[in-house]
């Protein structure tokens, strides 16, 4: 398997930078930005395999959303709304320089 993986931002090969630019006199491209995959080292904490080993930038990344968000939200659609339960806690502060404060908390309940 390559080290390597072509960007997935389906304009990536249409933008004027310096570094898709490809070719000989004569016969110059703009070239697909090609990406060092990180998928088996740890660089990220995380095991590796981040969505940049896909993208070269952010712009490639939502280029591809935009175009692409229905496919997605096929996949996993959602019908009805996730909730966490939650506890709120309100504190009343008195302060010298800003007067009455009131210190909201919000610890979510654990039911594992």
């Amino acid at each position: 398997m390559s080290d390597y993986n072509w960007c997935h931002g389906p304009s990536c090969h249409k933008h004027h930078t310096q570094d898709r630019i490809r070719g000989v006199k004569g016969s110059k491209v703009l070239r697909t930005k090609k990406i060092k995959s990180y998928q088996n080292k740890s660089m990220y904490g995380n095991g590796g395999g981040t969505i940049w080993d896909y993208f070269c930038n952010h712009r490639c990344l939502m280029d591809f959303v935009s175009k692409h968000t229905q496919a997605m939200l096929n996949i996993e659609p959602r019908t009805e709304p996730l909730e966490t339960p939650i506890e709120v806690t309100k504190e009343v502060h008195e302060s010298p320089y800003w007067g009455k404060q009131t210190r909201t908390t919000i610890t979510p309940i654990d039911n594992a």
